[in-house]
């Protein structure tokens, strides 16, 4: 019987850690579905990063073409290892790379773009972040790929490899063409 007095708190001890550990465990940011797939890409309404710079809104997502939108920051450590990747997508033909800015500084993005060099054909500004939560944007980078009725067709999250564009991005993008 004091064995059992032992036992018991140490099993409930082990059985709650389990509990605790497997629920407390999340899925990789690219495993957590997405409510925007299937449906229309939300609204923007955000300023362009700067004055070199043209905004892109709802209207430009649903223009008829296939848009892929990166969602990224100066401070992003990832974001600068994609840069050269998305330099060769956005040469793509009969696609449009948006950038959207995810809560950071103008100068400081701009800064990024002048080292790394700029693939975006718009830029929008996103300082404070609201407009990532209405996309669902869990960490950045984050790239959307955009059907040309502007239907999100892809979400996918973390930096775009060599990897990622063959296996992930151009297929998305050839699934969004057929959508037309």
């Amino acid at each position: 019987m004091r064995r059992l007095a032992y036992l018991v708190p140490v099993a409930l001890f082990v059985a709650l850690s389990l509990v605790l550990y497997f629920s407390l465990r999340s899925p990789p940011p690219n495993e957590l579905p997405s409510p925007l797939v299937g449906h229309a890409a939300p609204p923007l309404a955000l300023p362009p990063l700067d004055a070199q710079t043209a905004p892109f809104g709802r209207s430009d997502l649903a223009a008829g073409h296939v848009t892929v939108v990166n969602v990224w920051a100066s401070w992003c450590a990832p974001c600068r290892e994609e840069a050269p990747v998305l330099a060769g997508l956005g040469g793509l033909d009969g696609v449009a790379l948006y950038g959207l800015v995810y809560k950071d500084k103008p100068d400081k993005a701009r800064g990024f773009l002048s080292e790394l060099g700029n693939p975006f054909a718009r830029i929008d500004l996103d300082a404070d972040g609201r407009a990532g939560i209405e996309w669902g944007v869990y960490d950045v980078p984050e790239t959307f790929v955009i059907d040309g009725k502007g239907i999100v067709r892809l979400r996918y999250s973390g930096p775009v490899t060599p990897e990622v564009l063959s296996q992930v991005l151009l297929p998305a993008i050839e699934a969004a063409r057929r959508q037309r």
